[in-house]
């Protein structure tokens, strides 16, 4: 990041108006952007902008769901299964969004230490060797959990629950999945990174796609 931007952003962590971007340049990395993580960045933050609301709906369902219970003594298993459904498909396909933004917890004791050079150096490690080898064991393993439960047509073990349980199994897939495009479209802006940049876009004071809205 360059002084300007930093001095930038300084001036506006003073301002009423944008008071925590002093706070956001110090926790989030500054890298530069390419055409493939603008791209998968983008259709990410829109898919979270998009899920933002299924939390509105999870409130409602438990909120019916107390009330049937406590009011009028009618608990009913659907709604509990439609809580827990909810909640799973919802933190599934929010982990990548949360990738995208770089929300994800760090172990800021050392990390903020480190030269904007170290960092991506270790950002290249962590998504090589850690992440994307866990997201390929997570997706080999889940996509055969997932075929089976569609093949015989696994449905909730409570008499009065859900069924297409395949349907909820597979958001383990489908998150894992969205999860290895947000570590790639990572990746590509920490190899340009250490390799000058060439090519691509200045980062700016945080991702354009995540943070509009």
């Amino acid at each position: 990041m360059t002084h300007p931007d930093l001095a930038h952003a300084e001036r506006r962590a003073t301002s009423p108006d944008e008071p925590d971007d002093l706070n956001y340049l110090v926790h989030h990395a500054a890298l530069p952007t390419t055409a493939f993580s603008r791209a998968i960045d983008g259709a990410l933050a829109r898919l979270g902008r998009a899920l933002s609301w299924g939390w509105l709906l999870l409130m409602a369902v438990i909120v019916v769901n107390v009330l049937m219970k406590n009011l009028f003594g009618q608990g009913r298993i659907e709604f509990e299964e439609i809580q827990w459904h909810l909640y799973s498909a919802l933190f599934m396909l929010g982990l990548s969004v949360t990738f995208v933004a770089d929300d994800h917890v760090r172990v800021d004791l050392l990390h903020e230490r480190f030269s904007p050079t170290t960092k991506a150096w270790v950002e290249l490690f962590g998504i090589v060797v850690l992440l994307l080898p866990f997201v390929a064991v997570l997706l080999w393993h889940g996509l055969p959990f997932v075929a089976d439960a569609y093949a015989t047509a696994e449905r909730s073990s409570a008499p009065a629950g859900l069924p297409w349980r395949w349907a909820i199994k597979s958001m383990l897939v489908l998150g894992c999945g969205l999860l290895g495009l947000a570590a790639l479209a990572r990746l590509s802006r920490v190899v340009a990174a250490l390799a000058g940049a060439r090519g691509a876009r200045p980062a700016a004071l945080a991702t354009p796609a995540v943070r509009e809205g």
